[in-house]
């Protein structure tokens, strides 16, 4: 029935596609002028190609979303199909992330190569509060209104233009973001729900290298996106300047300030800053090109920004962080005795399992010179063993999540006949024998943050909600230091959720002595 269900799924997501592929979709230039540019348009093309391959995944998806919540019973397998889909649609945004960025190029060395021939149309401005420019210049795209380039010096209109042509790269960014964040909490929902190491490797894997990419948006972002506000801040409050509109600046300048405090007040707390202060600033400058249109008496202009400004005024930029603590499969067990053979000829004693990332402690029960039965271990069970280094065989049994649960073990061990039952840790895939090293026993895990003169509010929330009981402390100027742990993996676990709540900060894991 699964296997019936989800080719059904995936043939349709193939008609589709087939469909899509036989329809190229028809597209138009953003930038009139740029019609006749082959590469432009087959890259529009093929950008508006892959968005409905995208939206035909998507759509996939959320009917195997729906079949998986239908039949839990068959959630590993529908998790597995959801993976695979997913997996086309990072692909999918990746490419769409490399046409976006040449379209951008494209447009931008246009609009920068055609600055010098564009046709000067004598405009007036008067002493009230609208000027009169003649309709046959008026455009809705305000920086096209031959006005700005009347009125400002060449190297300020140019940059302007700039600006204007640099915020599809802007929007780009920003929606590039936003659906990757999407993709990362569903990534983070099936990474909470796969039952196998393997899975969970995988989708962590993505995890990760999303959020890089998404740490690469923001700054892109907020590069392109400063460039332009202060290049648009600039002019328009010098064509303003110039026309004495007083009250339309000091209005501006109460917006601004305004959402500098709502960035404050939210800074840590949504996905990303950056993508914070982008809306919260765009809003403004979105009323703020209202207000020049208006004052320059081009209405067909401001009838197009105020349009905009409603649809940006609807957008919900706070997303909501997508923290996700690494998960480690460690197979813990008890000791436990039986008087029948737990392993046979045909079920042998298995070689000890050695993690690269965890804790994991348990109790060394013998080395030997040669290979031993299992009878030779009063019936303990699990047992497991490791050839050493120096070619002896070590047998094991048990495998414990804390020191306290390992010495219980051994308390028991030694009840029953096992005369030096010793403990051993393994961190990270690093062995350690603590009955044979006592000091070892002492050491404790501290996690040192840098990079900040004072620690972000996100930092702190998340070494609240991570690290509760654990002191937070101040060693030095930019040294914050948050200590007593005893178990690497809880250290571990502390460093990853500060590096995804801050990127700027640096983030390690020191090992200490104690006396």
């Amino acid at each position: 029935m699964f296997r019936r269900n989800f080719i059904y799924v995936l043939g349709a997501l193939f008609l589709t596609a087939g469909g899509l592929l036989a329809q190229q979709p028809p597209v138009e230039a953003r930038i009139a002028g740029l019609e006749n540019n082959e590469e432009y348009m087959s890259l529009l093309r093929e950008d508006a190609r892959l968005q409905e391959r995208e939206d035909s995944i998507v759509n996939a998806v959320a009917v195997l979303r729906e079949r998986l919540r239908e039949d839990p019973v068959q959630r590993q397998r529908y998790s597995q199909e959801i993976l695979q889909l997913e997996s086309r649609i990072f692909e999918i945004r990746n490419a769409k992330g490399r046409l976006i960025d040449r379209i951008n190029t494209i447009e931008q060395e246009w609009v920068l190569a055609n600055l010098d021939g564009a046709v000067q149309t004598p405009a007036t401005s008067g002493d009230g509060a609208v000027v009169s420019i003649p309709d046959s210049v008026k455009v809705r795209n305000l920086v096209d209104n031959l006005y700005f380039r009347e009125h400002l010096a060449e190297a300020d209109y140019a940059a302007l233009c700039k600006a204007q042509r640099l915020e599809s790269a802007a929007r780009d960014y920003a929606d590039r973001y936003f659906a990757n964040h999407a993709t990362l909490t569903e990534l983070a929902e099936s990474y909470a729900a796969v039952q196998t190491e393997a899975e969970a490797m995988e989708i962590y894997e993505r995890l990760t290298a999303l959020q890089g990419i998404n740490r690469q948006l923001a700054d892109s972002l907020s590069e392109v996106w400063n460039y332009i506000f202060d290049n648009k801040n600039y002019a328009y409050g010098y064509i303003l300047d110039e026309l004495n509109s007083e009250e339309i600046l000091a209005r501006e300048e109460e917006e601004l300030a305004r959402a500098s405090r709502q960035l404050t007040g939210l800074s840590g707390t949504t996905a990303s800053d950056a993508v914070a202060d982008y809306f919260l600033r765009k809003r403004v400058i979105a009323d703020y090109e209202v207000a020049v249109a208006e004052v320059l008496g081009l209405d067909a202009a401001r009838d197009s920004l105020r349009g905009a400004a409603e649809q940006l005024a609807a957008v919900d930029f706070r997303l909501p962080r997508v923290e996700v603590a690494e998960r480690y499969f460690l197979d813990y067990d008890s000791v436990a005795f039986s008087s029948k053979p737990k392993y046979t000829y045909q079920n042998p004693i298995p070689e000890c399992k050695v993690y690269a990332n965890g804790t994991i402690y348990r109790i060394l029960l013998g080395t030997f010179n040669t290979k031993r039965a299992a009878a030779t271990f009063r019936g303990a069970y699990p047992l497991f063993y490791l050839i050493n280094a120096d070619g002896k065989w070590c047998y094991y049994t048990g495998g414990f999540a804390s020191l306290e649960e390992a010495e219980a073990a051994q308390k028991i061990l030694k009840e029953h006949g096992f005369l030096r039952p010793e403990i051993v840790v393994w961190v990270d895939g690093a062995e350690r024998n603590l009955s044979r090293d006592p000091e070892a026993m002492n050491v404790t895990y501290r996690v040192e943050i840098t990079g900040a003169e004072a620690l972000p509010e996100a930092a702190k929330q998340v070494i609240a909600e991570t690290a509760a009981g654990h002191e937070l402390s101040r060693v030095g100027q930019q040294l914050f230091v948050v200590a007593g742990f005893t178990e690497r993996t809880t250290a571990d676990r502390l460093a990853e959720a500060l590096r995804m709540a801050d990127g700027s900060l640096e983030i390690n894991v020191v090992e200490v002595t104690n006396p």
